[in-house]
């Protein structure tokens, strides 16, 4: 995933290595209590209270159990709490640079694009122009932009927006001379440079064809960038999150993970999978503990392009345009990364949409391991997004020990453009969250924002429900793939523990778990869907310490 930068020069590692010397927690025992508190834990589903004590679990069941003297009361008036909350799939240096740049989510059409474009100009008088987050999806035009809308806004200089789901961007003229693009350019490998019937680019670059202009453009300074990271973990913290899996990770940003924790602005637990760029300490000693809230898992691949934008690897052509969409990273190379990660236990995650995106992922993990299936189990590796699935490779998640990380919101963005991309027949195969739980598969769930919002309560109703934010469902959109409300749970909480090796410490509220907490005015567990999305964040506390409370 790209947003509005290039892809950073890589750096040192050494800030890492200093770890986050944040105190984990207060001295002042915490009571959580005044609403229903799910454990997660089968045998006590319920609970009227807790109690934490450093970043533990010391306590819980009724008040009077877990009463102490000198502790901090949390009331939740009335809200309810559960295991927190984690997003297993997140750029959150993207989320926080989206805010500094032009803002297109939302945007209704063509000409909506072009006045947003038009103020933003007007704003910033010199420079490149970059932004992102639109989606022509709804737009009454029925088409991407072109470099020609840009130009009658902009014309004197680079304007580059990326489509929502970062594996698309549209230049402007003056963008697309700054890499040389033009009617005689070559597509690279696992790009496209989309032309019109005359063979005249069109200005819509996408997957690897971005980087022609987006490695021209000014990368935001290092202050820039932690300050988007410091901002968009605080809004994650106010939204109910209390950790992530930072995906595609650079080491500038890693660095900059490790600074904010040590002087006490991150709010977040956080696990590391790195660019193949930056990944050369993980993938030489294996997985990097710092401290306790920041570990290095990992290395993120990328197999294929995005569903809407086309680029999605496909088993049969697309229905509703030529072609069978991009591989990015060539296999040789892939599998050449998977052997150095086995060789010292780091974890692999592997970005994969498409039906062929997804079994060749599948079969580069199985041969990577070969008859060692319990070996590929116990390494924890992963397919982020998953999407598209042919029944046939359903169960290989399940039978391999293939972890599925999977975005809801993606199911109930895309249903208004996958049945034209796939037809049919293959909606079956489509965000099929329930067949894969049904064939033994652990899923664990995200955001992959900025793409989508960041919401927990976004992806909870979208899971539960799999209808639009407005109700909406189309009859081919495979609803019995919805899953129950405790499955649910399990994908942002042991899920996401599971994935990433820390099952035994958290994903759950009891004795002796990390003290992770996340409370919303709605009991998620027993609400009518429509309510999910409108709650609110109550109380958010990651490993004992109170990163989110609301107003009483």
């Amino acid at each position: 995933m790209q947003w509005t930068r290039r892809r950073l020069a890589q750096a040192s590692f050494a800030a890492l290595a200093a770890g986050c010397s944040r105190s984990a927690a207060t001295s002042q025992a915490l009571i959580v209590h005044g609403g229903t508190i799910y454990t997660g834990v089968a045998s006590t589903p319920t609970a009227e209270a807790l109690r934490i004590e450093g970043n533990r679990i010391a306590a819980i069941g009724t008040l009077a159990d877990v009463r102490t003297a000198g502790a901090r009361v949390l009331d939740l008036h009335g809200g309810t709490a559960l295991p927190g909350f984690v997003d297993s799939h997140v750029h959150l240096t993207e989320v926080g640079l989206q805010a500094m740049s032009l803002n297109l989510v939302g945007t209704a059409s063509v000409v909506d694009l072009q006045q947003r474009l038009r103020a933003y100009a007007a704003q910033h008088a010199t420079g490149p122009i970059q932004g992102g987050g639109w989606i022509e999806t709804h737009w009454p035009e029925h088409r991407f932009p072109r470099a020609a809308d840009l130009d009658a806004v902009v014309s004197d200089r680079p304007v580059v927006l990326w489509r929502a789901d970062g594996h698309a961007v549209v230049a402007n003229s003056a963008g697309l001379a700054l890499g040389g693009i033009d009617a005689r350019t070559p597509d690279p490998q696992g790009g496209r440079i989309e032309r019109d019937g005359h063979g005249a680019v069109t200005g819509m670059l996408i997957d690897n064809a971005q980087g022609l202009v987006t490695s021209r453009l000014p990368a935001p300074t290092r202050a820039q960038v932690r300050e988007a990271l410091k901002q968009a973990a605080q809004l994650y913290a106010s939204r109910g999150w209390v950790g992530v899996a930072n995906m595609s990770t650079s080491a500038q940003d890693a660095e900059l993970f490790a600074e904010l924790g040590s002087s006490g602005e991150m709010p977040l637990f956080v696990d590391l999978f790195m660019t193949p760029e930056a990944a050369d300490p993980v993938l030489a000693q294996g997985q990097i503990v710092h401290n306790a809230r920041l570990v290095t898992r990992g290395v993120k691949l990328y197999m294929d392009g995005a569903l809407g934008s086309r680029g999605a690897a496909l088993l049969a052509p697309y229905s509703d345009a030529p072609g069978t969409g991009l591989l990015v990273t060539p296999i040789e190379t892939m599998r050449a990364i998977m052997q150095r990660a086995k060789a010292v236990d780091a974890q692999v995650t592997t970005h994969a949409i498409g039906d062929r995106g997804n079994r060749m992922v599948l079969d580069a993990y199985r041969d990577t391991f070969g008859p060692a299936a319990e070996q590929l189990r116990g390494a924890r590796w992963r397919i982020e997004h998953a999407q598209i699935l042919s029944p046939q490779d359903i169960p290989r998640f399940g039978q391999m020990g293939v972890i599925a990380s999977m975005q809801p919101s993606h199911c109930i963005s895309d249903m208004y453009f996958a049945p034209a991309r796939l037809g049919e027949a293959r909606l079956a195969g489509a965000y099929a969250w329930k067949a894969l739980l049904d064939s033994g598969a652990v899923i664990c769930g995200g955001t992959d924002a900025p793409v989508e919002k960041g919401d927990p309560l976004i992806e909870y109703y979208a899971a539960v429900y799999r209808h639009s934010l407005d109700g909406f469902a189309a009859p081919d959109w495979h609803l019995e793939n919805a899953v129950s409300r405790a499955q649910a749970l399990a994908m942002f909480t042991t899920g996401a523990a599971y994935a990433c090796r820390d099952e035994a410490a958290r994903g759950t509220l009891a004795v002796g778990m990390r003290a992770h907490v996340s409370a919303f005015s709605v009991d998620l567990m027993t609400a009518e869907p429509a309510q999910i999305p409108t709650a609110t964040p109550v109380l958010t506390i990651s490993d004992g310490v109170v990163t989110h409370q609301a107003a009483a």
